[in-house]
């Protein structure tokens, strides 16, 4: 049986694991940080991390990749992408009307984590302006916390699976801004995943700069340039050395086993960057 490390149970990290791992044996670890869900994965009690690294909204968690480039070496095994959903959960009998229609103006606090709550600014604007919000540490928790506190008119932003596994309802589905909400899953750990397959495979590399290379960044992208290969992402992050020193992430939308990216990988060396292949491996996104 393979086992996972992941976020709370019932956040949107749970679903998205569950939807990766359709059909397939987990036994699945939840952990309130991140930070002990990658050392759960590289101490071997894991075989796999679960890591949200990108949300179309909010763009790239920074903590996340810092963890992967500074604290730990697990490759990358697998991305996938998949709708973050938020719902606003409560007691449906807490605010209802006579004719058991919701009543907005009954709810008094919402109670979220900050990421969730700013995803959903037209709900708390429009229909919920009257009402304090509170972050809590996780969507999860927000839910735990109404489900804790009956009949003071709190109701939390969260996931369907956060509703169900607190037995709370779900007041209003899909409250979030943006209805292309995504959240991009990286699969973390030494063992390579085998459960799907795709045809689509990326790879993702770690590149710091020479310092003392004037248009050494300008050389490292024509490598890729005239070889034709195309880059998805590339995000530039501060080395923690020197103010104004940064490294490379780069995404690249073609597999290691090609004859392409390998020699486009050593000619980057050639010019004295620093390069780590954080792993190449398949992609996949969310089917309904």
């Amino acid at each position: 049986m393979l086992s996972a490390a992941l976020l709370p149970q019932g956040s949107v990290s749970d679903e998205a694991a569950r939807y990766l791992f359709a059909d397939q044996e987990v036994s699945w670890s939840y952990y309130k940080s991140i930070a002990d869900v990658f050392l759960s994965t590289a101490g071997g009690s894991t075989d796999y991390s679960i890591i949200p690294i990108e949300n179309t909204i909010d763009g790239s968690v920074s903590l996340h990749m810092d963890w992967l480039v500074h604290e730990v070496q697990l490759p990358i095994q697998a991305e996938w992408v998949f709708p973050s959903l938020q719902n606003l959960i409560g007691r449906r009998e807490e605010f209802v009307d006579e004719q058991g229609e919701l009543d907005y103006a009954k709810i008094k606090k919402v109670l979220s984590h900050p990421v969730a709550m700013a995803q959903c600014t037209k709900l708390l604007r429009t229909l919920l302006p009257h009402a304090e919000t509170e972050h809590i540490s996780s969507t999860v928790e927000s839910v735990a916390t109404v489900k804790a506190n009956p009949g003071q008119g709190w109701a939390a932003i969260g996931t369907r699976a956060g509703a169900a596994l607190h037995g709370l309802d779900i007041l209003q589905e899909s409250v979030t801004d943006h209805n292309n909400n995504f959240t991009r899953f990286l699969l973390i750990g030494d063992r390579p995943f085998t459960a799907r397959t795709s045809d689509v495979h990326k790879t993702t590399i770690h590149i710091t700069l020479p310092e003392d290379y004037p248009g050494a960044l300008h050389q490292v992208l024509s490598a890729f340039a005239w070889r034709r290969i195309n880059l998805s992402r590339i995000e530039s992050r501060p080395t923690k050395r020197m103010l104004g020193s940064y490294y490379f992430i780069i995404d690249i939308e073609m597999s290691m086993d090609t004859v392409l990216l390998p020699s486009a990988l050593e000619e980057i060396r050639a010019i004295g960057c620093q390069v780590r292949n954080m792993g190449s491996y398949p992609s996949f996104r969310y089917e309904s």
